[in-house]
């Protein structure tokens, strides 16, 4: 029994905020039902993506549906509301909240009042102040930007195939990717594999015709499975003519060249920005303790230091690695940290509104598995090193587990099957994006150069 009526408010509705919000609505099965608290999630979309299958569902591996969970169905339990926390002011217990129809109604926002409230807003692309990056480049953080890098990627080689341009066609298939983690490299190693298989469909394109090239600041890439599956991987992007640069960063990408600090230039109709994360803005607008990073400043117990009834966990929280030999190590910002924090987080909850004892976070990190492509992967799991066809299998096993809802595993495994079966899906739905723009035209208007902003996109 909870002493109390309890309002609990998570901010966020990725792994963090749709698990410890589902771990909370099992362990309150009957207060919910009873009236005696009240879970709200406040999410900018009204589904959680699981971030590891986008660089499949870019592939076109996966559907883009697939990738998604719908919180709604999920959280049955829970009230979701589709919006951005834009303050939060812990002192009064109050958070500020804009909704789809805020700038309808002419508002600046409703006030949300809470008991314990879960922040949980995760990460947001570390842009830098790089000439030409935010007019032309395109992030992977979202499944948006993968389906809409899928149909870029084949867009260009249309226009490659069509051009009788030869610089227009040597731009067009060159592809920058910025960022030797598991987004970059992911997201380069299936997108190749993609359009590789796709030339066989062009009669004017051959594999060796487009130009790969990943540029990475550090001189390692996938830091995450050590140094030598680190090299192995770097030997295996070169030997399928992937142009690897290190301890390289990219200057410029104004007027579509890509200016690299070793001098090098590429004329590029695409550069893929996956350089780095930063925590969420709407950390910088509480009053909760943050470390130099911009994280919440967190106990083992996944509570915000110096506060009561405020948690935090996954990216926006800086937590203590208790496993760690090293004094003051925190636990990694990755999926997962994440899914097991929000099991800890919600059942901390749980006592804390009952007056038990908290619970101390602590796991061990297990390993790291990335896909390079169809049949080609690294795997560093408790400490045995895998490479090739078996890494690539343990990639896949692992995460079909881990995704979530039997639903999903269900239709990924169909997918995987039946794509094992038939040919690769090479078509670009690129008309998604502005979907309005082929009936203005038949209305008798001109499609608007700029639509209507909208960061998500349509697709």
């Amino acid at each position: 029994m909870v002493k109390e009526r309890a309002r609990i408010l998570v901010v966020g509705g990725g792994y963090v905020g749709m698990y410890t919000a589902l771990r909370l609505q099992r362990k309150l099965k009957r207060e919910l039902g009873r009236g005696e608290a009240e879970i709200t999630v406040v999410t900018p979309d009204p589904y959680m993506t699981y971030q590891p299958f986008l660089p499949e569902a870019a592939a076109g591996a996966i559907s883009p549906r697939h990738v998604v969970v719908p919180l709604r169905r999920v959280l049955d339990r829970c009230r979701i509301v589709i919006g951005e926390a834009t303050a939060v002011d812990h002192a009064r217990r109050t958070a500020t909240v804009t909704t789809l129809a805020t700038d309808e109604e002419g508002g600046t926002g409703q006030q949300l009042a809470y008991d314990h409230l879960v922040l949980a807003p995760g990460s947001v692309s570390r842009a830098l102040p790089i000439p030409g990056l935010a007019e032309y480049a395109i992030g992977f953080k979202t499944v948006e930007e993968a389906i809409g890098l899928r149909n870029h990627v084949l867009e260009q080689m249309d226009i490659a195939s069509s051009t009788r341009d030869p610089a227009l066609r040597d731009a067009a298939l060159t592809f920058v990717f910025v960022g030797g983690g598991y987004a970059g490299v992911e997201a380069l190693g299936e997108l190749e594999d993609m359009a590789r298989y796709a030339t066989r469909y062009y009669h004017n394109l051959r594999p060796e015709d487009m130009k790969w090239v990943l540029v990475e600041a550090s001189h390692r890439i996938l830091p995450e499975v050590g140094e030598d599956m680190g090299r192995y991987t770097v030997t295996e992007l070169r030997r399928r003519n992937i142009d690897v640069r290190l301890e390289t960063r990219l200057d410029s990408c104004a007027d579509r060249v890509a200016v690299l600090s070793d001098g090098s230039r590429f004329p590029t109709r695409t550069v893929v920005w996956t350089a780095g994360v930063k925590p969420h803005p709407v950390l910088a607008a509480t009053d909760l303790p943050r470390d130099e990073r911009g994280r919440l400043r967190c106990t083992p117990e996944l509570a915000v230091e110096g506060t009561t009834r405020a948690w935090a966990a996954g990216d926006a929280a800086a937590v203590p690695d208790v496993t760690a030999r090293e004094e003051g190590k925190e636990c990694a910002p990755n999926a997962q940290h994440a899914l097991r924090q929000a099991r800890t987080l919600g059942d901390n909850i749980v006592h804390s509104l009952r007056g038990e004892p908290l619970e101390t976070y602590s796991h061990a990190y297990a390993g790291s598995v990335a896909s390079l492509g169809l049949h080609k992967g690294v795997a560093h799991v408790y400490g045995r090193k895998l490479k090739g066809y078996p890494a690539w299998f343990m990639h896949r096993t692992y995460h079909l587990s881990r995704v979530p809802t039997f639903n999903r595993k269900a239709r990924v495994a169909a997918e995987w099957t039946l794509a094992g079966l038939f040919k690769r899906e090479i078509v670009s739905l690129g008309s998604l994006e502005h979907p309005r723009a082929e009936f203005e035209l038949a209305a008798g208007g001109k499609p608007s150069p700029n639509p209507p902003h909208n960061p998500k996109g349509s697709s």
